[in-house]
């Protein structure tokens, strides 16, 4: 697949590079992992490239030590949701990845969710417990209002950190509780049987494209932390094995998903396919995705012809600040 992020690169005009990496997230570790294989991508072409880790170094010295543009590599709080965000623009350093709203809308769930609902966008539906709705009959009322199974996760973590799938009303507690240690508020989602699904998107505005889809079978259907990251457990199949008319209907809503949130330079949207109708529901928006080894936007890009090394150079040169995107927030004609 030809993309707008394949053309070569002029390794000398990229300047000094600070790779973003660790923060203090609940997913440090896994940032770490993308970081590292960020980092080593880029010099292995001869980019001036350097780890930069922000919960040990403030992030000022980025333009103090002369750092021309910064590759994110951090998930999660403080890294994906605008905050890093929003002062590498104040740095005017240019930067990997979504802006300022985007990112902030897209690492939390329930918003991205009202967003894609405004627009039409098919996504689970939710109910949010705020810190004053976590009481016992509260929780009893959730069940009752979009069923059971249903889904339980803190709204701006990732990484499947926090997240428990409730079978009966007992557990909504023990489930709440988990959730609440990652986020006050916390987010109950009906639960999709079904085919787990993820596509990446290349690009910004107009140029955005969306790479082949990645099909997940995890063990039991139980896509944790754990056999995201660590397990060869793990099934991944790209191609999908979707049908043409399928695989090209998750690429148009996870475009549509992409360009409603405003997001720009690369993302992931997960999807589940339900088994009973076929049907297609969006679930977020990854605004800064996984680069580990065992991460879905190098293996979906791998399938359409665009290796890591290559990857990491294109996403790097597509570093921008939202000033030089002014027209860009705003559902596109696609999304409508």
């Amino acid at each position: 697949m030809s993309t707008p992020l394949t053309a070569p690169v002029r390794i000398a005009a990229l300047g000094k590079v600070a790779v973003l990496m660790g923060g203090t997230s609940a997913e440090r570790e896994v940032s770490l992992m993308s970081g590292r294989g960020v980092l080593a991508a880029l010099q292995s072409q001869g980019v001036d490239a350097h780890a930069f880790d922000p919960a040990e170094r403030d992030l000022g010295e980025l333009k103090r030590d002369g750092f021309a543009r910064a590759f994110i590599a951090l998930h999660g709080r403080h890294g994906e949701d605008g905050t890093v965000q929003g002062a590498l623009e104040l740095l005017g350093i240019p930067y990997t990845g979504s802006g300022v709203l985007a990112s902030a809308l897209s690492l939390d769930k329930v918003m991205t969710k009202r967003v894609w609902a405004a627009v039409g966008l098919p996504t689970p539906r939710w109910v949010r417990l705020d810190a004053a709705c976590q009481r016992r009959e509260d929780l009893r009322a959730v069940p009752d209002e979009i069923g059971l199974p249903l889904i339980v996760k803190p709204p701006r973590e990732g990484s499947s950190i926090g997240v428990t799938k409730v079978l009966g009303y007992s557990q909504m507690a023990d489930a709440v509780a988990l959730a609440a240690r990652y986020d006050a508020d916390v987010m109950c989602e009906e639960f999709i049987e079904g085919i787990e699904l993820t596509c990446p998107v290349l690009g910004t505005g107009d140029t955005a494209r969306a790479l082949p889809v990645v099909r997940i079978d995890a063990p039991e259907g139980n896509y944790d932390y754990e056999h995201k990251y660590f397990s060869d457990d793990t099934g991944y199949h790209c191609p999908s094995g979707l049908s043409a008319a399928d695989e090209a209907e998750v690429q148009r809503l996870t475009l549509a998903a992409y360009h409603t949130l405003g997001c720009r330079g690369w993302g992931r949207a997960d999807l589940m396919q339900r088994a009973a109708d076929g049907a297609l529901f969006l679930l977020e928006m990854n605004t800064s995705p996984g680069m580990t080894g065992h991460s879905l936007v190098p293996m979906s890009a791998r399938a359409a012809g665009i290796g890591y090394e290559a990857l990491c150079l294109a996403l790097l040169e597509s570093a921008t600040l939202d000033s030089a995107h002014p027209g860009l927030h705003g559902a596109s004609e696609a999304a409508r």
